[in-house]
């Protein structure tokens, strides 16, 4: 065995893997979670750090483009593997370990790849920070005005305390540092380059801009002067009635501690979303049962305990979301004594936690009357932490009744997420979903309510 291959063999066991959930795949991811825990591997948040593309069950066409943009712009050695079902899982990650091992598979693959390939306009990366509390929220698959992500960019800086103006130094509020006193240059890029450029059929000589309008800093008479496709803030009024940068970014549908295909289409003013609108990618029509390791559908517990486990790993608590991890899988594995004493050691540590009320006190505050309107199930009253710790209780008193009388868990439809995050800020706002506890998509046919 060669130096190559001890040094091969040895990065195998530190392997990071891009997991792509496809709507409808809830088990496929879990059971993928299982496993890559039993090998040593760890999740990867950006394309950038990982070795393997796991993709969970069969995309439709808008989510396969966005998976294709993901796998170009991972680094090699790269592997991707397709998982049809959770009974394949194991197989496929052997798979891929054999492929990982693989130098010949890799210089072919190298050879492949173009040296200097052309920046798409549509990018699917998927940005990360620390994920850990409020600034650990990355923007996976984020799109802008209809682009799905911003290949070379970093967004871990949109859910800092810095706001959705920071992306890579530009400053939304002198439109990428455009001086519209001076036309001369915009973005960088002089307009004496432009040649015979055309806006909106008035032809520019070199020296200026002709009969250009410059109303709208986005679109420049139907052209996007962007960088790398990137839209510029437009402006807007915000609430006190001055102009502000208007600017208009999605969320998902790739994103770690997500809902599943999901993609939230916000529309901000400074760092408060103003708009939202939510989207299913590929219309979410696959009804693709979710199942556990036994038969039937999986216990609603399950799903209460890795919707959990989103909302910990969002908040910081890394400890309390392995707990959280543990209980669900007791839950899918049947150990109902382990899944008792572990759900008692969360619930005592979710009550105790300065952090976790630190982070989400305050966020997305839903009024009883609130509840009443929409027919949200009463564990949503209250913030975030209220949330997280009814959450809690009801997954505790589930259990521990489990051979009794079913305790109905109560649907939230993700249809009004838009609704309830409109004046949240952004940095909050994955928090905000988290906590609310959705449901697999579809919800109906896929989670079991024993």
């Amino acid at each position: 065995m060669g130096l190559t291959d001890i040094l091969a063999r040895l990065a195998v066991r530190a392997t990071q893997v891009l997991v792509v959930e496809s709507p409808g795949q809830w088990s496929t991811r879990v059971e993928l979670e299982q496993q890559m825990l039993r090998r040593g591997w760890r999740p990867a948040w950006t394309p950038a750090e990982a070795d393997v593309l796991a993709v969970c069950g069969t995309p439709g066409p808008e989510l396969v483009e966005l998976v294709d943009r993901l796998w170009e712009q991972m680094p090699g050695p790269r592997v991707r593997t397709d998982i049809s079902s959770p009974a394949t899982v194991n197989s496929a990650l052997d798979d891929a370990v054999s492929l990982l091992l693989d130098t010949s598979h890799h210089r072919a693959d190298a050879q492949e790849r173009t040296q200097s390939p052309e920046i798409p306009q549509d990018h699917g990366q998927m940005g990360h920070g620390d994920h850990g509390g409020h600034e650990g929220m990355d923007h996976g698959g984020m799109e802008h005005d209809g682009h799905e992500g911003h290949g070379e960019m970093d967004h871990g800086s949109v859910n800092s305390d810095e706001g959705p103006g920071v992306h890579h130094g530009m400053d939304h509020n002198s439109h990428q540092g455009m001086n519209h006193g001076d036309h001369g240059t915009h973005g960088g890029m002089g307009h004496g380059d432009h040649g015979q450029m055309t806006h909106d059929g008035h032809e520019m000589g070199h020296g200026g801009h002709g009969d250009m309008d410059h109303s709208g800093h986005g679109g420049h008479g139907g052209m996007d002067m962007a960088p790398e496709g990137i839209p510029l803030a437009q402006g807007g009024n915000d609430r006190d009635g001055l102009e502000m940068d208007v600017l208009h970014l999605s969320l998902g549908p790739v994103l770690p501690f997500w809902p599943a295909g999901m993609v939230l289409r916000c529309t901000l003013q400074g760092d408060v979303v103003v708009d939202a609108e939510a989207t299913v990618v590929d219309g979410g029509h696959r009804e693709v049962a979710v199942h556990g390791g036994q038969s039937g559908p999986v216990p609603a517990a399950a799903v209460r305990c890795d919707n959990v486990v989103a909302l910990l790993t969002l908040a910081g608590a890394e400890d309390a979301a392995s707990r959280a991890r543990r209980a669900r899988d007791a839950l899918l594995s049947g150990d109902r004594d382990d899944a008792r004493d572990t759900v008692e050691q969360l619930h005592r540590t979710v009550q105790r936690s300065r952090l976790l009320r630190w982070s989400l006190r305050g966020v997305l505050p839903l009024t009883p009357s609130d509840l009443e309107h929409h027919g949200l199930p009463d564990r949503c009253i209250g913030d975030a932490h209220d949330r997280l710790l009814s959450l809690v209780e009801w997954i505790r008193n589930k259990v521990s009744v489990m051979d009794e009388a079913p305790i109905e868990a109560g649907a939230v439809p993700w249809e009004m997420v838009p609704q309830w995050v409109t004046g949240v800020e952004l940095a909050s706002v994955r928090l905000a979903v988290a906590s609310l506890d959705l449901d697999p998509f579809p919800a109906t046919q896929e989670v079991g309510r024993d």
